[in-house]
This record gives structure tokens, C-alpha cells and sequence, in this order.
């Protein structure tokens, strides 16, 4: 699927790069890790909602690993495994993880000897390409990490192909409107100074297109919803210093230091300022998108021959009467 227009502007997908400025940010993530914490919560209640009982499970984007003690106790019986570009993330999750075996005392003790190993499984790697047999998840889960990769057209195949037929996808992301405060702001002050206008924040990808995707990546039944949250602060230099920690600054480029660099920061600053609401805060607008669909029936085969449903098999096109 060619890339949709929300997403042929965005900067080239560099990985190397964007796993260094994870790897710089795992040390202060966990000083913005409340959003990530309270997305999974909405997630685990839509699930709630949804019948599925997987033999194996990945967390796509773990980072460093807050959501795997959900997803063990959810699916105390499953496997978890984590995937992420980030090693240094990868480290704090598998330190997050060692020595947690509270979930073993719920299982038989034959069924905890032939799980193998104590608790996640870890692999360091692309969304778009995976170390994974075809088929081996029931269940992918990914909280708040898909719009950090820059195809998200190349990823949901990828996914679809780690998923056995039936299995489940459920991922949350930000859209468009995310951090459209910092966004204005910016665009107000190169325009003052005559800066030339480029990307400070990701170009975010719209809902429908990501639904769009998923159909067009072999998924089926697609649900898709969005929320608007809103987190204040008390000065823009705080805004800033999560915004960092977060990691939303995948293709900035280095300010050219001395007074130029200087001046433009404080001219930001005084932007943010001047956004201050009436009961003075300075508002950060994060646009939460949720999705969950399931790997459909393929229609053909890996040669490219059609596959018939002994079910389909004597069945018509549909008239009307």
C-alpha cells in the first residue's frame, strides 16, 4: 500500500536514530510514564469487553515493560513477549521484570514447567520487521508506540503476519491534534523571526487512515475510537522538559548554539506564555486514537492462488429480489 498523503510528509524513517534518542530518554521516561500508565488502563477496559484467550501474547513497543505486568495478569496462563527498538528501554524492562514470579503461584505446576522460561521474552527490534515466526501471537498489544514509526503501512503488515488467523490486534497512538499548543507555538515564532518553517513535532497519522491500513494489511472488523486529553502545566519550561522525555522530538536537529539559539527559545517560551488559560496553567493537547481488528481468513495463498471456504462453495453473488 503506497504511503497516504498523512504520511508522505513525514521525514524519512531513520531507526538507527530513533533508537538512540529512546536509548538517551529511558533514564527519564519513567518521569512521563502517567499518560503510557493510564492509556493502558482504557485499553485493559475495552478489553474487558472482548473474548479472546491467547497462548501467546507481544507487547509491540514495550518499553520498559509498564505494561507487562498487566498483560501477565489479564492472561496469567500466555506467555508474554516484548519487542522494542530502544536496548536501553529493553534493559529497564527486563530489570523491571526480574524476580517477579507472583504469577506463577496461581498456575498448576505442570503447566508452570512446560511455560519454560520465568515471565516476558525480550527482542530488540523494528516494528516493521519482526524476529518472529509467522503466526506466533494471538494477541499483539501496543500502547502509545506505533506513531514513533514513521510507515505505520509497513507495520500493521508485519503485525498481521505475526498473528495467527483470528488472533487480535490492539494498539493505542496519538493523532494529529497531539501537541498542537507546541506546534502553534513554534509556528508563531519562526514566523516572527523569519525562521524557516520545519517540524519540531511528529506528523502524527489520522485515524481513518490508520483503519484504512489495517484493512488494506489483511485485518478485519476494525473498531476505531479517539479521546482528547489535556495536561496542564505550570511553566512552558516544564511543558518543554516532557515534551523531551516523551521523545517527540524524533527529527529535531540541533539548535546552532549562541544568541540566535538563545533568542529563538525565549521567543518560544514567551509563546507558550502567552497561551496561559485563566486559571493559569498552560494546556498540552494529546489526541489518543484506539484501534483493535483481527487478522482475517487470508483470501490467497503465499503463490498467489485464491482460496475458497468450504462454507462459500455453492454460494452465488447476491441479487436482489
Amino acid at each position: 500500500m503506497p504511503p497516504s498523503s498523512s504520511q508522505s510528509s513525514r521525514p524519512a524513517y531513520d531507526s538507527r536514530r530513533l533508537r538512540r534518542i529512546f536509548d538517551r530518554r529511558a533514564a527519564t521516561f519513567g518521569e512521563v510514564a502517567f499518560l503510557p500508565r493510564e492509556i493502558a488502563q482504557r485499553m485493559r477496559e475495552r478489553l474487558d469487553y472482548i473474548k479472546v484467550t491467547p497462548a501467546h501474547v507481544l507487547d509491540a513497543g514495550c518499553g520498559a515493560g509498564d505494561d507487562l505486568p498487566v498483560l501477565r495478569q489479564r492472561f496469567p496462563e500466555a506467555p508474554v513477549f516484548g519487542a522494542d527498538l530502544s536496548w536501553q528501554m529493553l534493559a529497564r524492562a527486563l530489570h523491571h521484570d526480574v524476580g517477579d514470579t507472583s504469577w506463577r503461584r496461581f498456575l498448576p505446576a505442570a503447566l508452570g514447567k512446560a511455560l519454560g522460561a520465568r515471565g516476558p521474552r525480550f527482542a530488540q527490534a523494528d516494528f516493521a520487521a519482526l524476529p518472529f515466526a509467522a503466526g506466533a501471537f494471538d494477541l499483539i498489544w501496543s500502547n502509545l508506540a506505533l506513531h514513533w514509526h514513521a510507515r505505520p503501512d509497513l507495520v500493521f503488515p508485519e503485525w498481521q503476519r505475526v498473528l495467527k488467523v483470528g488472533g487480535l490486534l490492539m494498539f493505542s497512538a496519538l493523532g494529529p491534534d497531539t501537541m498542537k499548543e507546541l506546534r502553534g507555538a513554534y509556528a508563531q515564532v519562526e514566523a516572527a523571526h523569519g525562521s524557516p518553517s520545519r517540524a519540531h513535532v511528529i506528523d502524527f497519522v489520522d485515524m481513518h487512515d490508520l483503519g484504512d491500513m489495517l484493512v488494506a494489511s489483511g485485518f478485519e472488523i476494525p473498531v476505531m475510537d479517539q479521546e482528547t486529553l489535556t495536561i496542564t502545566y505550570k511553566s512552558p519550561q516544564s511543558l518543554l522538559a516532557d515534551v523531551r522525555r516523551w521523545g517527540a522530538y524524533p527529527f529535531e536537529r540541533t539548535a546552532a548554539a549562541g544568541a540566535p539559539a538563545r533568542r529563538l527559545y525565549h521567543a518560544l517560551l514567551a509563546a507558550l506564555e502567552a497561551r496561559r488559560r485563566e486559571d493559569g496553567t498552560i494546556a498540552l493537547t494529546f489526541e489518543v486514537i484506539y484501534g483493535h481488528a483481527w487478522k482475517a481468513v487470508p483470501r490467497t495463498t503465499a503463490e498467489g492462488h485464491g482460496i475458497v471456504r468450504i462454507e462459500d462453495i455453492g454460494r452465488g453473488p447476491s441479487k436482489n429480489r
